[in-house]
């Protein structure tokens, strides 16, 4: 199929995700470039929140991404078309993650805190003072068991709902509660503090990354 210029697929032309869709179904398979582009963050955040790794979690958003376009006929609109894209982003993280242990679940991690963030976390005054405040946050959510680690980045640095982050995961609406009580417990409520203003910036999906990921999926698109 021929892509127009990603500059001329403006969003504001276009719609809610879910127009951009029918849209795709009724056609413009070139309109897919556009859900991706609003999303790849979103995707990122959710996969690498499971994995914690850059590479995998870009294959997962094109593995996510393919299932998505050869399924987008199922999308009955019951949820967000966003949290449906994500939910399919989780479910192939967490297969993933299931190969490097068998029968792993997000459950897994629950009540195991690692006990080594307090010994190398440093203050929030000494992240400030060498500049790499941003970096020692990425590295405590990180250090967070992945239960916890999944409902903070979704709910807290992509701002989604408690709703949504339920519906995304799978989950109990209470359950994301208790999650995200335990989950700023753990990155101390001094850390908390300074990671509110910081947070939205954290494990940005810059462009070079978002353009090699839409790519990679639209010339597997195009191979079926």
């Amino acid at each position: 199929m021929n892509l127009p210029e990603p500059s001329s697929l403006e969003r504001r032309e276009l719609g809610t995700d879910e127009q951009v869709v029918a849209r795709v179904l009724a056609g413009e398979e070139h309109l897919f470039e556009v859900i991706m582009r609003r999303n790849n963050t979103r995707l990122y955040r959710a996969a690498r929140s499971i994995l914690r790794s850059d590479d995998e979690a870009e294959d997962v958003m094109q593995d996510a991404y393919v299932r998505a376009y050869a399924h987008l006929g199922d999308f009955r609109g019951a949820a967000a078309f966003s949290t449906w894209l994500t939910r399919i982003a989780v479910h192939e993280a967490l297969a993933r993650l299931r190969q490097r242990k068998k029968n792993v679940s997000i459950d897994d991690e629950l009540d195991v805190e690692d006990e080594s963030m307090g010994a190398e976390s440093r203050s929030p005054e000494q992240c400030t003072h060498d500049g790499e405040l941003r970096g020692v946050l990425e590295e405590a959510i990180d250090a967070l068991p992945v239960a916890f680690r999944t409902v903070f980045i979704l709910r807290s640095i992509e701002d989604l709902s408690v709703a949504d982050t339920a519906a995304t995961l799978g989950i109990p609406e209470e359950t994301v509660k208790t999650r995200l009580h335990r989950a700023r417990r753990l990155l101390r409520e001094s850390l908390v503090e300074r990671l509110e203003a910081t947070s939205r910036d954290a494990f940005a999906f810059e462009r070079p990354r978002c353009d090699r990921v839409i790519r990679a999926v639209l010339e597997r698109i195009r191979a079926h």
